[in-house]
């Protein structure tokens, strides 16, 4: 048997019972119960049932925590953390074209006299012209 180094668990690595996510977010359990019934936060599940909280969960209590201390409602709260994870995915989406554009811009730059329109779908049209 080799002695591996265990070092800390990653931010979706779910290994906080229920105790402990509530004192490090200041919250009750109950509170935390009823976070999970309404489901602004999903803890997986133990062998018998018992939450197991992420750090990735306990951030997003921490940010509930906040968003209620401020005076929103919970339906207000999850309006607040869709539209947030709604940018995040908007925000990714347009890194990902801003590679696609400079790949296509890229490969305009080493084949000179290309023409190229682009359509209506968000795509690059390249036309090459035929030689006579």
């Amino acid at each position: 048997m080799t002695n591996t180094p265990i070092g800390p668990p990653g931010p979706d690595t779910p290994v906080y019972v229920i105790s402990v996510a509530a004192e490090l977010t200041g919250l009750h359990p109950q509170t935390l119960r009823t976070y999970d019934r309404l489901g602004l936060v999903s803890p997986d599940r133990a062998g018998g049932g018992g939450r197991r909280y992420t750090m990735r969960d306990i951030e997003l209590l921490r940010q509930v925590a906040r968003l209620t201390a401020e005076g929103l409602g919970l339906e207000g709260v999850r309006r607040v953390l869709g539209l947030e994870n709604e940018l995040a995915a908007l925000r990714e989406e347009v890194a990902a074209l801003r590679e696609q554009l400079a790949a296509a811009n890229a490969a305009m730059a080493t084949t000179p006299n290309l023409p190229v329109r682009a359509s209506t779908s968000h795509q690059i049209a390249v036309w090459r012209r035929r030689s006579p």
